[in-house]
């Protein structure tokens, strides 16, 4: 019988995409693993995955289509030797791209993300996608309590999410119970001028109208909100590098050059463990607001941003503060590298408690960062030189690094910013306690 594809969820705040290239033609045989589609998203370009065998009945939704909905058809499944689908069977028609073929950006290839395509439920099986069935077991999530959106009730990645949210969710408002008559009433935000009040600017001629890609709009949209949802305030203090850079050439020295043990620190590798144990230490910071109650994180995973072509990733050392310096080193690197050639996947890069952003090596020397919501903090990191200071009465020359924290002041207030601030510090300008 026919089995629908339908239009997957590649993240848990992903409500349509765009089918950006089929991999394969109607009447090909397909095996469960074959990537046969790309899809684009906010972020990154997915491989779409087939997970049963049979043969690709009825393309429904053509490639270079935008604005595909989730859980929408895009192609229909048979089975060898039957008829293909009739064209009367046809999924929600989707917005056509409106961005020129002469401007559509390459498409660069990603992780796999898998589209469920499985029919005839069993009752003695449970029906879920290896992603699923992944981040399930990784969760600590039973798949068996969950209900499954995909084709004939199969369980993909978003149910996992939806059930992880939904724990957590459930696990604040037990917690911590909104009291009524709280709600803060806001006046309704300001419109930014339109696209025919700034055009009217500018000479017909003397322009180019380059579309927006899927990246650059979910970066306008979150600083945008960001900056008007999240009460900033910024604290700033320079910090000695002499002993830090002293221990890293040291340590470097003596690193394998080659090998799976390999590493080369960087200033960059000793910042993410400093702030991370700098949040180990001021437990109070390493938290999230929500509506219902503060959420005070149990783990300390630090973002760093990375700039892609286009935009930036935000990719995520996970349990920052119990990794090594070199651990954290080589996981940088492959984020990184991954992070510009667009192969992270959402989960590598969505999350966190806490950001950092560091353009000393373009010779800032200081800056204020937007947080990255749901986070409460980011460190903006300046560039490391050398300055005349004053110790003890006396002018020396000393390596300098000004740092800038920006704060939600809803969860971290004037002292409790500038406690975590000087603890990074602390770890800075004292690197062997980072070693212990």
């Amino acid at each position: 019988m026919p089995t629908p594809i339908l239009m997957p969820a590649l993240s848990p705040t992903m409500e349509e995409g765009k089918l950006a290239k089929w991999l394969v033609k109607e009447g090909q045989k397909v095996r469960s693993g074959d990537v046969i589609a790309e899809i684009e998203t906010d972020k990154a370009t997915m491989e779409v995955e087939a997970v049963d065998e049979g043969v690709i009945g009825r393309i429904l939704v053509a490639a270079g289509t935008e604005g595909v909905k989730v859980n929408s058809q895009i192609a229909i499944l048979i089975e060898d030797g039957e008829a293909p689908a009739p064209p009367s069977v046809t999924a929600t028609p989707a917005k056509p791209s409106s961005q020129p073929a002469a401007q559509k950006a390459p498409v660069m290839p990603a992780p796999l993300a898998s589209v469920a395509t499985s029919a005839n439920l069993h009752a003695a099986r449970l029906f879920a996608s290896p992603l699923a069935r992944r981040l399930a077991r990784d969760a600590g999530l039973d798949l068996a309590s969950m209900t499954g959106s995909g084709p004939h009730g199969r369980i993909v990645r978003s149910d996992v999410e939806k059930a992880g949210r939904a724990s957590t969710a459930g696990a604040t408002k037990a917690a911590v119970k909104p009291q009524p008559g709280t709600a803060v009433a806001t006046a309704p935000l300001p419109k930014p001028m339109s696209d025919d009040k700034v055009l009217a600017l500018y000479e017909q001629g003397s322009f180019e109208v380059v579309p927006h890609d899927n990246m650059r709009k979910t970066i306008a949209r979150r600083l945008v909100e960001a900056k008007t949802t999240v009460p900033h305030f910024y604290l700033s203090l320079d910090c000695r590098l002499d002993s830090l850079l002293a221990a890293r050439e040291r340590i470097n020295a003596r690193s394998p050059k080659e090998g799976p043990s390999a590493y080369k620190l960087s200033v960059n590798d000793f910042i993410i463990k400093a702030l991370a144990l700098g949040l180990r230490d001021v437990p109070a910071a390493n938290a999230t607001w929500t509506e219902g109650g503060m959420l005070r994180h149990k783990r300390i995973d630090v973002g760093v941003a990375v700039s892609v072509e286009g935009g930036l990733f935000t990719p995520l050392i996970r349990r920052a503060d119990l990794k090594t310096l070199s651990e954290i080193s080589n996981e940088m690197k492959d984020l990184a590298a991954r992070a510009r050639a667009r192969k992270l996947s959402p989960h590598e890069y969505q999350g966190g408690t806490t950001a950092i952003s560091n353009l000393g090596m373009f010779g800032i020397r200081s800056f204020d960062a937007v947080i990255n919501p749901p986070h409460a903090t980011i460190l903006a990191v300046g560039a490391g030189e050398e300055r005349a200071i004053v110790t003890a009465g006396k002018v020396e020359v000393a390596t300098v690094m000004s740092c800038t924290l920006s704060c939600d002041h809803r969860v971290v207030d004037g002292a409790l910013g500038a406690t975590l601030l000087n603890a990074f510090k602390g770890y800075i300008e004292d690197p062997v306690r980072m070693l212990v």
